[in-house]
């Protein structure tokens, strides 16, 4: 067994570790504090009603949704960097977020007080949307990126960013007519907020990854060989045009249902490849899972955190994953331009 595959294994589940580290804390994070003791009792079946229903109802929700939704958006971001090839793509950073945010706001906007819309037919109709706005965002800037026929990084990037300015104004502009109270859902969930923390979101989120992942980690192979250009890889069998094609669906349908119950999160999907590639290097068969792992550690330590550090208040853990990866996009865009 090489060394490099025992670094692998030794960080997976060193990641897995600190995650039920981090899980236990955050059990006990936030306004209301309950001793270790009675968190076991109360997950053992034998807490008060109290601290069962602050565990069960509450904590537990937001822990399972920030595992979930770090673990999508972050494989969404190793995906992209691969198919295109491209160091600084996110699909935060790539507007694919703000797309999808823009077809929520909307969604709030025209339909929240519809009645066939409202309590759990909701929980079911957000994702639908944010993968609508993900996918027509994902189009848009693909085709307007094409220049004679090929897409360069720069242009995909510059495109992404022009595209997510638009968005962003787009949602401003609807948040300006909301109700107040609209308004204030619409304003939690940009900031990243884990703002759908219960466990019918969790349950609406979790068929995606269940099918999407295992997809994505089958076809490691096929990303790999991709980084080798594409007439080696049209060299070897791969029919490069439709390979991608399926990737980028599954990185978008990623983001884009991750983005509908996590919010406006940006630069995980940037941070945690990067961190993966630096540690295992660029094979995906490893990178993919390492980064899975890693992108659901940085996001439920980011809302630990979040909830620790402003206490009784809590801060948006996508402001606190923003404060983490800006500088670092900052370095990789002047380290690659």
């Amino acid at each position: 067994m090489s060394k490099r595959l025992i670094n692998f294994k030794t960080l997976f589940f060193s990641t897995i570790f600190f995650i039920i580290i981090t899980a236990i804390i955050s059990i006990n994070a936030g306004y209301i504090q309950i001793p270790l003791h009675e968190v076991i009792a109360a997950l053992l079946g034998n807490g008060t009603d109290q601290n069962e229903l602050t565990i069960f109802q509450f904590r537990l929700p937001r822990i399972f949704m920030a595992l979930l939704v770090g673990m999508g958006i972050s494989l969404s971001g190793a995906i992209l960097q691969g198919v295109t090839q491209n160091p600084l793509a996110d699909p935060g950073i790539l507007g694919i977020n703000s797309g999808a945010g823009f077809a929520v706001v909307l969604y709030m906007f025209f339909f929240q007080g519809a009645s066939f819309l409202n309590g759990w037919a909701s929980v079911y109709v957000l994702p639908i949307t944010a993968l609508a706005g993900a996918f027509l965002t994902a189009v848009l800037i693909y085709f307007l990126s094409r220049k004679n026929g090929h897409i360069t990084p720069i242009r995909l990037l510059l495109m992404g960013i022009g595209m997510n300015g638009a968005f962003n104004a787009g949602i401003l502009i609807f948040q300006m007519k909301m109700e107040p109270n609209d308004f204030t859902r619409a304003l939690t969930w940009l900031s990243g907020a884990i703002w759908g923390a219960n466990w019918n979101y969790v349950w609406a989120l979790l068929p995606w990854l269940l099918i999407l992942i295992p997809i994505a980690i089958y076809k490691s192979k096929v990303l790999d060989i991709l980084l080798l250009g594409d007439s080696t890889a049209t060299g070897v069998g791969i029919n490069v045009a439709r390979e991608r094609k399926i990737l980028l669906i599954i990185a978008v349908t990623l983001a884009g249902v991750c983005v509908a119950v996590g919010g406006g999160i940006t630069f995980l999907g940037l941070l945690a490849p990067h961190i993966t590639r630096q540690l295992v290097g660029p094979k995906h068969s490893k990178c993919l899972p390492l980064t899975a792992a890693l992108g659901s550690f940085i996001l439920l330590a980011a809302d630990t955190l979040g909830r620790v550090v402003m206490a009784p208040s809590e801060l948006p853990v996508g402001i606190v994953v923003s404060i983490l990866g800006a500088p670092y996009f900052i370095y990789l865009l002047i380290k690659s331009i």
